[in-house]
């Protein structure tokens, strides 16, 4: 099985002389449309913007009817915000950042544009990690005052790999009203389009960026019956991929990145073949996340699958040598095959 990738855009046919956006590995190319003007939807980004993107005209703001400001009791609300696509945020977070007294944001720029793609003019709060312990308290004030807050990250659902969970903590201890937005989720969104089962998951976030913390970690996750999910940088993630399937062994995975912006891309295959790849090709562009598969099974062996196995191979080997063979046949651990392997010996003598 090669790894394969799959790319989604918006009515935009295939191409594959993008050299970069097509894997040999892969038989089907990456979208690249050749006029991406034609998108109807903008994109955010963390990065800072291009030349080309301060010299273009501003966009007009998108005019959002009944953007009512009395449906929202004061207290805090944790708002989703848009992945890489702008349309992606709901009327109800619209019309709860228009109602709030302050957003707290991460970075004020991204937020900013946000706001003003959709005409909502907001007192912006920094609020992220290097900050919490002197922001934080200021907001609780603001709250007990009653404010409404509105907690956003720069992109996706707050807390989730990003701050909020100390200031949630000093509202639930200070009974101050809490409540959120649902929206964008670049984890929800990797395992639906991974492929993968998806009825049980368990998110871990950023792994170490040391290796040995980093297999410390992936090892804590082997017997977990489910399918795992994880950030990543693009310089780290050829790295991790090795990690993961020496810890986790060569099961399916899938790399997800730049979901809902014009270049969105899963690339599928096993771990091995993941890593292999993106050693081969060097860190690609964009946000970054990994799905990988829950742990295989293990095939039910009953007592009597052993015995009759056991049998068997009494004819060519010696009883030690016979437990090795059906412990590595059937899969089962040595403790079990020796046990029933002596029993039988005492009676064939």
């Amino acid at each position: 099985m090669q790894p394969t990738t799959e790319c989604r855009s918006k009515a935009m046919p295939c191409s594959k002389s993008d050299p970069e956006q097509f894997s040999p590995l892969s038989k089907n190319p990456i979208a690249t449309p050749a006029d991406a003007s034609s998108l109807n939807a903008e994109i955010i980004s963390p990065c800072e913007p291009s030349d080309s993107e301060t010299k273009s005209k501003p966009l007009a703001p998108v005019k959002t009817p009944h953007l009512s400001k009395n449906h929202h009791p004061p207290g805090l609300y944790l708002v989703a915000t848009p992945i890489g696509n702008l349309s992606d945020i709901s009327l109800r977070a619209l019309e709860l950042l228009n109602s709030a007294h302050v957003i707290a944001c991460e970075d004020r720029r991204i937020t900013s544009r946000l706001l003003d793609r959709h005409g909502i003019s907001k007192p912006l709060v920094p609020y992220h990690e290097h900050n919490a312990d002197t922001a934080g308290p200021e907001l609780i004030r603001r709250l007990k005052d009653g404010a409404i807050v509105a907690l956003v990250s720069d992109a996706g659902t707050p807390l989730l790999s990003d701050p909020g969970y100390k200031l949630v903590q000093h509202c639930l201890a200070n009974d101050i009203h809490l409540s959120a937005i649902p929206g964008a989720s670049s984890i929800l969104m990797s395992l639906i389009l991974s492929g993968l089962p998806s009825d049980r998951f368990f998110f871990n976030g950023f792994l170490s960026p040391k290796k040995m913390a980093r297999i410390k970690a992936l090892t804590a996750l082997t017997e977990i019956p489910g399918t795992l999910i994880f950030l990543e940088s693009p310089k780290r993630l050829a790295a991790s991929l090795a990690d993961m399937n020496q810890v986790l062994g060569p099961r399916p995975a899938a790399v997800a990145r730049e979901l809902t912006k014009l270049y969105e891309q899963v690339k599928r295959g096993t771990l091995d073949q993941l890593a292999q790849f993106y050693a081969q090709s060097g860190s690609p562009k964009g946000e970054i996340t990994v799905v990988v598969a829950p742990p295989i099974a293990a095939k039910k062996v009953s007592i009597d699958d052993i015995d009759r196995a056991l049998i068997a191979a009494f004819e060519a080997f010696s009883v030690r040598g016979a437990v090795q063979h059906v412990c590595k046949q059937l899969d089962v651990r040595k403790k079990i095959v020796y046990e029933r392997a002596l029993v039988l010996d005492k009676k064939r003598s």
